[in-house]
């Protein structure tokens, strides 16, 4: 079934369906991966987005058990690619691209020129649109479309409830605005305990026993989670060690008293340079995020940690004498390298 992506000043991109035979809208985005769709489609921070893979080749070596899967369902509104194998060929594959999309609802479209349609995200901006399949193309309004950035989505990624991962003896509070599972693998195997708490859950109030926070990754404008911004400074004024990834890194800023703006088409992808200030040393990380933080708004006390070495957007933040240390990268990868492992390993030692 032929079907079209429709951005919304109206320019449309053809392609053939091999997804869920259903419509969807959101914002449109492009991620540079060669690899780890699987990853990249269950991570909680493209809720609300259609994402565009640049690269040509997707759905080689399927989609492997839920256990690497970095959320239980597939996050994304809607999948765009060039090029679409329908027979994968891997040892650990339970079923194809295609059959997952299907099984989970979600639309794809592939034989589209996904080069261009990229060159016109980073020229203009990510934009709004909308996946159709039998409709007839033209200009949308705007309040057809789905813009995940005028609400707080953190309740449709977080979880309802606590859970307890590890056995260490150092408990980490982790605040699940849309949280990669990886970033618990990452913490318990270096030996902590972990209480995975809802977005909106005050630790301090609930009068939990715990040694630091880590606030996670997430989807949406950050300026929107205003009840996690409100419990993060509570326990900022309070001196408690906390790690802030991704969203987190910019609900720290927020909390902090500092701002944080949209980037004209973000950074998503595996290849990503950033520099560490203070030590010179750059490593490549995988990133995620469509919003930053404003350095020059945080107060004296803080200072800018790591930079993106392709833009010199900020990648980092910390505090000059306090516990309090973010990044806007993912150190905890999947996809990508493992670079930024070691970070853990220094938030571990604040505590």
């Amino acid at each position: 079934m032929q079907g079209k992506l429709i951005l919304s000043d109206g320019t449309v991109f053809l392609g053939q369906s091999f997804g869920a035979e259903n419509p969807t809208s959101g914002e449109v985005v492009f991620n540079t991966s060669m690899v780890g769709y699987p990853e990249s489609l269950t991570d909680p921070s493209y809720f609300g987005q259609i994402l565009v893979l640049t690269y040509p080749l997707q759905g080689s070596y399927g989609i492997p058990q839920v256990k690497y899967w970095e959320s239980a369902k597939i996050q994304v509104k809607g999948l765009i690619v060039s090029n679409y194998i329908n027979q994968p060929s891997h040892f650990e594959s339970q079923q194809s691209l295609g059959d997952w999309l299907k099984e989970q609802g979600v639309p794809a479209l592939f034989g589209t020129d996904t080069r261009m349609l990229t060159r016109k995200l980073r020229e203009h901006g990510v934009m709004l649109g909308r996946i159709e399949l039998k409709a007839k193309s033209g200009k949308l309004k705007a309040n057809e479309i789905y813009d995940p950035n005028k609400e707080n989505i953190l309740p449709y990624v977080s979880r309802g409830k606590a859970e307890t991962y590890g056995e260490g003896k150092k408990n980490i509070v982790l605040i699940d605005c849309g949280t990669k599972e990886n970033i618990v693998r990452s913490l318990v195997k270096r030996g902590a305990r972990v209480t995975r708490v809802p977005w909106n859950l005050d630790p301090l109030v609930e009068k939990l026993d715990f040694d630091g926070v880590l606030v996670s990754n997430g989807p949406g404008d950050p300026s929107q989670a205003k009840q996690t911004i409100a419990n993060v400074k509570a326990m900022l004024d309070k001196n408690i060690p906390i790690f802030g990834i991704c969203l987190g890194s910019q609900i720290m800023a927020l909390a902090a008293g500092g701002k944080t703006y949209k980037l004209k088409f973000g950074h998503r992808g595996q290849n990503q340079p950033v520099q560490d200030i203070k030590t010179g040393k750059a490593i490549i990380t995988s990133q995620n995020h469509g919003f930053a933080v404003d350095t020059k708004s945080l107060p004296g006390d803080w200072q800018e940690w790591f930079i993106n070495l392709n833009d010199r957007t900020n990648e980092g933040v910390r505090h000059k004498t306090k516990p309090f240390m973010a990044v806007q990268f993912h150190p905890e990868a999947n996809p990508g390298p493992v670079d930024g492992g070691y970070l853990f390993d220094e938030f571990l030692t604040y505590l």
